[in-house]
């Protein structure tokens, strides 16, 4: 259980931040900036729900999403260590979840025949908005993973790579209620 009786603690006043072993690490630390960015995402995410009063199923999954969220930023604030107890891990069958709901929400949609441009609906647009930060978050956890002693689990980097997808969907999902997807026409404006 988590508690937070006290907000302001004064340690990070020195530009450092602890993770979740202890370690205090540069707020701008690679890591830091991987579990920010999610928390980024998952703020997103939360603006997007104020726009689907229409959608509850997508407004349950976006919530289950949300909480998948913070065990990710969990599973990057305590990184792997060898002979350490397991803490809370993103795993396969949360990306598992993902796929069937971008198969459930996909299931109606017409082909796409080009590519679509954020916007439609004001869900949709923010929905494209959380799925450009999700892509960001996803990048920059590829890139810690790349470096020597930075452990990221595959299933944590797999569940971004698809929520990013589920938002594209979810997008074309919800111009699909309104407005339709707005596509983009190479070479419109020469």
């Amino acid at each position: 259980m988590v508690v937070l009786n006290r907000i302001y603690t004064r340690t990070g006043d020195d530009g450092t931040t602890a993770l979740g072993t202890g370690e205090r690490r540069p707020k701008y630390d690679l890591r830091v900036g991987a579990y920010g960015t999610v928390d980024e995402t998952n703020a997103a995410i939360g603006v997007v729900r104020l726009h689907l009063s229409g959608a509850p199923d997508l407004d349950g999954m976006l919530g289950r999403i949300q909480n998948d969220l913070f065990d990710l930023g969990a599973d990057l604030a305590v990184p792997q260590r060898e002979g350490k107890a397991e803490r809370l891990r993103v795993v396969s069958s949360q990306v598992v979840r993902l796929e069937n709901d971008i198969d459930s929400l996909n299931a109606g949609l017409p082909d796409l025949t080009s590519f679509v441009l954020p916007g439609g609906t004001p869900a949709a647009a923010y929905l494209h908005s959380a799925r450009t930060v999700c892509r960001r978050a996803e990048r920059m956890m590829v890139e810690l993973a790349a470096q020597p002693g930075e452990p990221v689990s595959d299933a944590a980097v797999r569940y971004m790579n698809r929520l990013s997808d589920f938002l594209f969907v979810a997008s074309r999902f919800m111009n699909a209620k309104g407005a339709g997807d707005v596509l983009w026409v190479p070479g419109q404006n020469r």
